[in-house]
């Protein structure tokens, strides 16, 4: 079966059923390691966090637990953050750019807030480098009541009995090359519309919630990471990625709406970043440095900002 020329599953037209997730699910490969390389970097840090199992997945005999990781001993007078990688398991930064905060930066906010990190949130998909769960399902968009994600389900219930009480919540993205050439293909072909060609910005931005959009916010992590790392453009239409950006390296999407993981606290100061590691000006260690000055910022200026809103 040949949709198109973008992706070779599927019927012209029609949605995939069964049969071509089926025949999807058949091609994925395990290609890394969820417990070599993030188990056992979660395990080093236990002796300075609390670290919370929070679900497991199940999928096809192979079973994946999920952790989180705690401040120890929480206190109540203290605001709480979030911070959540790998909602996209091939967005490789994003799941060690949390793990490396958790390592070398979240002690020196151990007396300011109460921090939770979920670092890997898909590891079925982050072993496969895949965007999509093993149902050919995105967990963002399955931040959603009744969801069809096992890995966005696990994470909502994780964070239910604080979610009215985080100050900051950044949710750590990439946009890649493969977005293009492979899953936003997929993407058309599982839904069975035309795929339209877009345009991969060349560096980090951020998408804020056009709901309760915080621009200062923004605009302070866009600062901090532009010493790592450049800032995307907008292209020629003053858009990234098909949406118009509204400050330097900022573009703001409906998150509840769109069943988007920074949608699932009350938070007043939410934002999602996107590195781009396929930049020939930008390493892979830059790009973790960025989601790290990303995280760093984002607390910095949720606490000084903590008593009322920045316009």
């Amino acid at each position: 079966m040949t949709a198109d020329a973008s992706y070779p599953i599927g019927t012209p037209g029609q949605p995939w059923g069964s049969a071509e997730v089926a025949l999807w699910l058949s091609r994925q490969t395990r290609k890394r390691s969820y417990e070599s390389e993030v188990l056992s970097v979660i395990e080093k840090l236990r002796g300075r966090f609390d670290v919370e199992q929070y679900g497991q997945l199940d999928y096809r005999g192979e079973s994946f637990p999920l952790f989180a990781l705690k401040s120890q001993n929480w206190r109540d007078d203290l605001p709480y953050v979030l911070v959540t990688g790998g909602v996209h398991g091939y967005e490789t930064s994003g799941v060690h750019g949390a793990l490396q905060f958790a390592g070398q930066h979240a002690a020196a906010y151990a007396d300011r807030v109460n921090l939770m990190i979920a670092p890997c949130i898909s590891p079925w998909a982050y072993e496969r480098i895949h965007r999509w769960n093993a149902n050919a399902v995105d967990p963002n968009r399955s931040f959603r009541e009744s969801s069809p994600a096992q890995e966005s389900a696990a994470l909502m219930r994780l964070v239910a009995p604080i979610r009215n009480r985080v100050l900051m919540h950044i949710d750590l993205h990439e946009t890649t090359d493969s977005d293009e050439s492979e899953f936003r293909p997929a993407l058309a072909a599982r839904d069975g519309v035309p795929f339209v060609p877009g345009e991969i910005p060349d560096g980090f931005y951020l998408v804020d919630d056009s709901e309760c959009p915080q621009p200062a916010f923004q605009q302070a992590i866009i600062a901090a990471v532009a010493k790592v790392t450049h800032i995307a453009p907008a292209d020629v239409q003053g858009n990234i990625i098909g949406s118009p950006m509204v400050a330097p390296g900022v573009i703001e999407y409906p998150l509840r709406k769109l069943g988007l993981c920074a949608s699932i606290t009350d938070a007043p100061y939410k934002t999602t970043t996107e590195v781009y590691p396929d930049s020939p000006r930008a390493t892979p260690e830059q790009c973790n440095a960025a989601q790290v000055a990303a995280v760093c910022a984002a607390i910095d200026f949720a606490l000084k900002y903590r008593d009322g809103f920045a316009s």
